[in-house]
């Protein structure tokens, strides 16, 4: 990066736990009343961005993320829709890196890092829309490609780094809900995304004894860093204590928030601890317990 560009110091100041009271869109009554975008962006900070598809769109509403670094810049996941018609996924990180470049300048290309919390048909869908990007890398999220990519394959224990430019993700291979599932740890934001492994819903569990280990190093890993929030990538909870919207659900007005905390990931290890061998589901405060031989 040529030296006249101004250097964001993302590694400063300790994270602090910024708000978020955010109303999500949650989709519709009916495909004639859903006014609601696409796709909704909410600014975590000047160079965090939390997107969520819309459910009117596809019922999956995933949430994605973009971290803006100096040198690069991550989208963690795509979602759930192919067609940039009805999810014009490119369109928005386009803009919102137009925006961000137009704010803070750099001499040279900016590139553009595609990566996955996992390779479920909802979570990559949109990758095609990055395909014929300049600048851009889609790294697949079938588990030897992005294992060799992260260094997985050499260690399948260790914490990998991805670096934006000042700005370095942790990475772990958190398996269980799928076999190339990954979580992400932001040191600026102190956010820890967790895919479809943790998030106020329906815990999918392909491999019990995997995602308990999963759980377990994401205790130990919590312990040692100032986490903010723990976001996951869905909603299916209702306010109601232990109640999750049927699936397929395309109208959740009464959501609770997307946030949970590291505390949240001991009450997950406490209710695998009690979850019996007969494959029934174990619903919990703010999660399901759902073991599955082959995912719905």
């Amino acid at each position: 990066m040529d030296s006249g560009t101004h250097r964001i110091d993302f590694a400063g100041a300790p994270p602090a736990p910024r708000p978020l009271d955010v109303r999500w869109i949650h989709g519709s009554p009916s495909a004639k009343h859903n006014t609601d975008p696409d796709i909704q962006v909410h600014a975590y900070d000047d160079h965090t961005f939390i997107l969520r598809q819309n459910m009117a769109v596809h019922y999956e509403a995933p949430f994605l993320f973009l971290l803006c670094g100096n040198e690069r810049a991550v989208l963690i996941d795509t979602g759930a829709t192919r067609s940039p018609e009805f999810f014009p996924l490119r369109q928005v990180v386009d803009g919102l890196l137009a925006e961000w470049l137009d704010r803070h300048p750099r001499d040279g290309d900016y590139h553009l890092l595609v990566l996955h919390t996992h390779g479920h048909g909802d979570h990559v869908a949109g990758d095609g829309q990055f395909a014929d990007r300049p600048g851009t890398t889609v790294v697949d999220a079938e588990r030897a490609t992005v294992w060799r990519y992260l260094g997985f394959d050499a260690d399948p224990d260790g914490v990998a780094h991805v670096d934006l430019g000042g700005r370095v993700l942790e990475c772990l291979a958190t398996p269980g809900h799928h076999e190339a599932a990954v979580t992400y740890y932001d040191p600026a934001t102190g956010l820890l995304l967790t895919g479809d492994t943790v998030y106020p819903g329906r815990l999918y569990i392909q491999d019990v004894p995997a995602f308990t280990r999963s759980i377990e190093r994401l205790i130990e890993f919590a312990d040692r860093r100032p986490v903010t929030h723990v976001l996951g990538c869905h909603i299916e909870m209702t306010t109601e204590p232990g109640v999750d919207y049927p699936v397929r659900t395309t109208y959740q007005p009464d959501e609770p928030p997307l946030q949970l905390t590291p505390a949240h990931l001991r009450r997950i290890r406490e209710a695998l601890a009690r979850l019996g061998d007969d494959g029934s589901w174990s619903a919990h405060h703010d999660f399901v317990l759902c073991p599955v031989s082959q995912e719905e």
